[in-house]
């Protein structure tokens, strides 16, 4: 008798038989039973009946690439990779209520004018809902066609008969296979809508863009092996108190992660914001303490944005340490930092730290601008307003260059600012117009800037 083997969903750890949670990530009914190599879909030896030889071709070989059409949403297109590829399956999460919805009916009716035959999917919503929003949006006559349907089996027969070019499902947690005994939403139902949505778009060359919710800790709910599974996944991030929304490539087969694309919330939808470092600079006034304008690097896009601290006293025994739009581990190293090589202490203060906008940070080049902000709330000394920081800060205080210093210094200069602080070494790079100050460590960087270290 063979023995059985059981393995877990979600983080893949495996067992010799089976619980309700997995001791390897902690999730709860994501342990199922493995069909070994030799079984087939009913677990049944195969014997030795033989499979269909593969083509193999050479690694060398030449192909052309694939044929992309965009939607004239610059922002998608570029977050896409150039447009929307043939056979792909694109996965789209976000925070309830942030406009994905909105996003994928404007992207649907786009492709739909441009010459793509688009059915749009919904699983949460009746059509009648759907088309109201549409008029909402000015898109009424687009040429998109409505279904509200979560059986999988009778959606996949629609879209084999109808042989669309594209598909949005509208979202993968509603959708229910009739051979998976359990509850839509679950797991193992969103695996196997999953793979077969996926495996059915390579198999009829039918793009297909699936909605997936997300959990309290901002990734998409379901098992992580539904990311695997698709070409793309796009996350739709911002905050509710601001207008504007990132489209953030995490994972992209047919062009670069971490792209990003803006877009503005309004009243007749979301509208493209063809340059974010100006719209994130928008509200700055004049030099004030606190505040520095970190020259950013998203994917191919430099971006300009500003960083806000305050520092004061703390009345609790335990100061605050408070991050938005930042890791807020990495700030606790750069407050080590400061007074570990700098002798500068937050002891007794609380920090607060914030990315304005609502844009989400996460290269270690917004070191210097991070530091530089709060040794400026805590010193109450304003830089230069027309200065840019970036650089990433080591643990022994030394200052490394970050990638790509021209296109920062560039976007800078187009912006209007005329002078930049940013760590030497690397490159020499210049640009007219705008003066570049380089400094070797941070206990440098204090002295020079702020009379101390």
């Amino acid at each position: 008798m063979a023995k059985k083997s059981f393995s877990c969903s979600a983080c893949g750890a495996s067992f010799s038989k089976w619980s309700g949670r997995c001791e390897g990530c902690g999730e709860w009914n994501t342990i199922s039973e493995d069909a070994g190599l030799s079984a087939g879909p009913s677990g049944k030896s195969l014997g030795q009946k033989r499979g269909s030889r593969i083509q193999l071709t050479d690694l060398a070989a030449e192909e052309t690439p694939p044929p992309r059409t965009r939607c004239g949403l610059d922002e998608l297109d570029r977050v896409l990779g150039g447009g929307l590829v043939p056979a792909s399956a694109i996965l789209v999460g976000g925070d309830p209520g942030i406009g994905k919805s909105t996003l994928l009916l404007q992207a649907a009716a786009k492709f739909a004018q441009s010459g793509l035959k688009t059915i749009y999917v919904s699983g949460e919503e009746a059509s009648a809902q759907v088309r109201m929003r549409a008029q909402r949006l000015g898109l009424g006559q687009a040429p998109v066609q409505l279904a509200a349907e979560t059986n999988l089996r009778d959606i996949l027969t629609t879209l084999e008969a109808e042989r669309p070019q594209l598909v949005i499902i509208d979202s993968i947690q509603t959708m229910w296979s009739d051979n998976v005994d359990s509850a839509p939403g679950s797991v193992s139902q969103v695996r196997s809508a999953a793979h077969e949505l996926t495996t059915f778009a390579k198999r009829k060359g039918i793009s297909v863009v699936m909605v997936g919710h997300v959990t309290k800790e901002g990734q998409i709910a379901g098992p992580r092996v539904v990311e695997h599974m698709v070409d793309t996944v796009l996350y739709f991030e911002g905050e509710r108190g601001h207008q504007f929304r990132i489209l953030r490539a995490v994972k992209n087969r047919f062009g670069a992660a971490d792209e990003i694309g803006v877009f503005e919330m309004t009243g007749s939808g979301l509208s493209e914001v063809i340059n974010p470092s100006a719209l994130f600079l928008s509200e700055r006034g004049e030099a004030a303490a606190g505040s520095v304008v970190f020259a950013g690097i998203e994917g191919t896009r430099p971006v300009l944005v500003e960083m806000q601290a305050l520092v004061a006293p703390s009345p609790h025994s335990q100061p605050r340490r408070t991050v938005v739009g930042w890791d807020g581990g990495r700030l606790a190293m750069i407050l080590a930092v400061l007074e570990a090589r700098c002798g500068i202490p937050f002891t007794g203060l609380d920090v607060y730290l914030n990315v304005a906008g609502g844009m989400k940070i996460s290269e270690p080049a917004a070191d210097l601008a991070v530091a530089a902000a709060l040794l400026s709330a805590r010193e109450d000394v304003a830089l230069p307003a027309d200065s840019v920081i970036f650089g990433e800060i080591s643990l022994s205080g030394a200052l490394r260059p970050a990638p790509q210093t021209e296109n920062r210094l560039k976007e800078a200069q187009k912006l209007g600012f005329s002078a930049a602080i940013a760590p030497s070494g690397g490159k020499s790079v210049s640009v007219n117009g705008l003066s570049l100050r380089q400094v070797s460590d941070l206990t440098g960087f204090v002295g020079e800037f702020f009379g101390a270290g």
